[in-house]
């Protein structure tokens, strides 16, 4: 019988393939080391599109092993803010969802929505635009127009003693293809950004 990886597993061997393959000891060498413009060429070491092509090979090798044997991508995040803490799940960016893995994203988005009204009250919210490079204010009301159109919710935040930001992503579609619209409409994300008033987002 044949011993089917977990989730851990394939993040472990995701992440020693990707070391590998930035030491160089993987390489794609049916790839083009240039991209075609004669600026970016000359910057380019000749291997480094080779050893980016071998990791990404891998890891859609990976993917479909996921699809072949059930293996989920979600692990299971926590996250404390102003006394409260929320546990939710999120698919690790190695990995793909399984339709089970969006049906646990779709149940799970109220609750994460729940957590970020109450941690957010008082904050100044920004829209992140322009592949998030800019970003435009935006109002609570603006926010809940957004939150019909989109499948799932993910939360995290960037904190020291001074600054704290809580970025909501509302998204569609498969996880690792929704970091930003790339033109389609399988998937995608908006990003909302709160932070303290009169402060500017940072991530």
């Amino acid at each position: 019988m044949v011993k089917v990886h977990t989730t851990e597993e394939l993040i472990d061997i995701l992440a020693a393939e990707h070391e590998a393959c930035l030491r160089g000891e993987r390489l794609n060498l049916s790839a083009n080391p240039y991209i075609g413009n004669i600026a970016v060429d000359s910057l380019l070491k000749p291997d480094a599109m080779q050893r980016f092509s071998a990791y990404q090979d891998f890891k859609s090798a990976i993917h479909h092993y996921q699809q072949d044997y059930g293996v989920s991508g979600i692990v299971w995040r926590e996250l404390t803010l102003k006394g409260q803490t929320l546990h939710y799940p999120q698919v690790h960016e190695r990995l793909i969802a399984l339709e089970s893995d969006l049906d646990i994203l779709r149940q799970a988005k109220p609750q994460i929505l729940q957590f970020w009204e109450r941690v957010t009250p008082d904050m100044d919210l920004y829209l992140s635009v322009n592949q998030g490079k800019d970003y435009e204010p935006i109002t609570l009301a603006d926010v809940s127009a957004l939150i019909p159109r989109t499948d799932w919710a993910n939360i995290w935040k960037w904190e020291n003693q001074t600054f704290l930001e809580v970025v909501l992503q509302l998204g569609w579609g498969q996880p690792h293809d929704a970091h930003y619209r790339r033109g389609s409409l399988a998937a995608g994300s908006e990003y909302i950004h709160g932070v303290a008033a009169g402060c500017q987002p940072i991530g």
